[in-house]
């Protein structure tokens, strides 16, 4: 993470250090956002082809018509931080990557709005909107055109974690699974001695192993691999973890039978967690296509 350090300005004066501390002080909430909806185009995790400002000044830069969403909402007189919730604009053309640059916005700025919500695991996130937003040039953060390496990195990292998050959850559902079966009798016999389900038992292990490897291979490169590498990785255990994710959650609540979808049961809870971890940070289909590209271009 050293070069997201030097590209955001930690350690520099008006750098992250100073927002840090602004941060801490008070106790705003700085949101990441994880989609961008502009101009009826989805952006989904670090695809970012084809965002573009309405107008570049040479100190000021203006942006409207997006819509995008952040996981945590920013809180009431935050600071709205992420890699297009910061606004991204492009220095080099509409087209060119190498030309993005991340912008500080505050919440409470003319033309924000925001709406927040529960999603369905229960966590916090908001629409924003932004009309006709304008910032000072002050508040870029970072060099000019050097944003993609930040918001790579940052996404790459995110979603790492996000595969750890999931193994643990993937454990869980497992164990709890494996317990009901042991417990839940029909017929005189626990459910578990019925082959068919053992087998069903089985498959759901075999998925935990699987995304267990490439959760561990996505941290171990996320932090040491060159960037090529990284996305390789990150991309392959994503993918990975979703089907795992998808496909443990709904077992477990299909051998819970009617139990597995009540609020008492926590398996209920861990299909749904399951559920968005499988489709934040880009989905299995969003990811196989990201490491398809990575193939291509490292052939």
């Amino acid at each position: 993470m050293e070069k997201l350090k030097e590209i955001i300005g930690i350690g520099r004066p008006g750098g992250l250090d100073d927002l840090l501390i602004r941060v801490v002080k008070t106790a705003i909430a700085a949101a990441i956002a994880a989609t961008v909806i502009e101009r009826g185009g989805t952006v989904a995790g670090a695809d970012l082809a084809g965002y573009e400002t309405i107008d570049r000044e040479p100190v000021r830069a203006r942006f409207g018509g997006c819509e995008i969403l952040t996981n945590p909402p920013p809180s009431s007189g935050g600071i709205l931080i992420a890699y297009a919730l910061e606004l991204l604009t492009r220095a080099g053309g509409a087209t060119d990557p190498a030309g993005l640059s991340l912008f500080l916005v505050e919440r409470s700025a003319p033309g924000v709005t925001v709406k927040e919500y529960r999603t369905i695991d229960e966590l916090r996130a908001a629409d924003v909107w932004l009309s006709d937003v304008s910032v000072p040039a002050a508040a870029r953060l970072g060099d000019e055109g050097r944003a993609l390496p930040l918001i790579e990195d940052a996404a790459d990292y995110a979603t790492a974690l996000l595969c750890a998050e999931a193994v643990g959850a993937i454990r869980f559902a497992n164990e709890a699974t494996l317990e009901y079966l042991k417990t839940r009798r029909q017929f005189g016999v626990p459910i578990g001695s019925f082959q068919a389900l053992q087998h069903r038992m089985v498959d759901m292990v075999i998925s935990y192993e699987q995304a267990r490897s490439m959760a561990c291979l996505a941290c171990v490169k996320v932090d040491t691999a060159p960037p090529a590498e990284r996305r390789h990785a990150v991309s392959a255990a994503k993918v990975k973890v979703a089907d795992a994710c998808r496909h443990v959650s709904q077992e477990a609540v299909q051998l819970h039978g009617g139990m597995g979808m009540t609020e008492e049961l926590k398996i209920s809870h861990t299909f749904r967690r399951l559920t968005m971890i499988g489709q934040t940070f880009g989905d299995a289909e969003h990811h196989l296509e990201r490491f398809a590209r990575s193939e291509v271009a490292g052939g």
